[in-house]
């Protein structure tokens, strides 16, 4: 089988890698026998170019890289294909395939659902508006994305409504967004983590909504769930199958 190395941004907060790590763990536990690597875009080590040379000077003559972000936003569009390209020419004898990120996908939503459930929050509350936080992005389709999953669940889980918010780049912002719930009858306030692993940002936002409500429930970041590991492996064998074919 083609090697995987799922690739993340990476941050200087030990417990992004560490989360990274343990998403990995559970990917190797669905597909039994695949070589999964993880590399980081920036700020985390290993970086995407040394995994790569280490696969080359180990004899891999292609490997698939999938991209454990959230959207097809800066990181995506820009950081990854200049690395890629940085790895065609230090290494020519190896072919690389790029896997979709991760969004959209029904799995994604699903583990977020999961986490708000850890955090004691279930569908069916008419007086529960729910904050969809997610990173935020200069490019302007990623924040669509996480609105249209936000009024998704707005018709279908019950709820007083499901806001958007944003932790950087672009708004609203949780307060924003607390306060567009609230105007909606929401009477209590959970935050949905449209994260992948814990750090500043997601810090940000949980810091944000205790300021505003001290009793709002907030659910980790999407972390190791086994939704995100299964949509690793379907983005993966997407690549690969293609990979094959081509």
């Amino acid at each position: 089988m083609i090697p995987l190395v799922a690739v993340a941004h990476g941050s200087r907060d030990p417990r992004s890698a560490a989360t990274v790590a343990d998403l990995l763990d559970v990917v190797r536990e669905r597909a039994p026998g695949l070589d999964v690597r993880g590399a980081f875009l920036d700020l985390s080590a290993p970086r995407l170019i040394d995994v790569l040379g280490a696969l080359a000077d180990e004899g891999h003559h292609r490997v698939v890289v999938a991209p454990l972000l959230l959207g097809r936003a800066f990181h995506a569009r820009v950081d990854l294909p200049a690395l890629l390209a940085e790895a065609a020419e230090a290494h020519p004898g190896l072919a690389v395939s790029v896997a979709d990120v991760l969004g959209p996908s029904a799995l994604l939503e699903a583990a977020a659902l999961r986490r708000l459930a850890d955090a004691g929050v279930e569908p069916g509350d008419p007086g529960l508006g729910v904050v969809l936080a997610a990173i935020g992005s200069s490019h302007a389709p990623a924040n669509a994305r996480v609105a249209e999953v936000a009024r998704r669940w707005a018709r279908t889980h019950g709820w007083a409504g499901v806001a958007p918010a944003f932790a950087s780049a672009t708004t609203p912002d949780v307060p924003t967004a607390i306060a567009r719930l609230r105007a909606r009858g929401a009477r209590r306030i959970a935050v949905a983590s449209w994260f992948l692993a814990p750090g500043l940002l997601p810090d940000k936002v949980a810091a944000q909504a205790r300021a505003v409500d001290p009793s709002a429930r907030i659910a980790p970041p999407m972390g190791n769930a086994v939704e995100v590991a299964d949509l690793v492996v379907e983005r993966y064998t997407a690549a690969w199958e293609f990979a094959r074919t081509a």
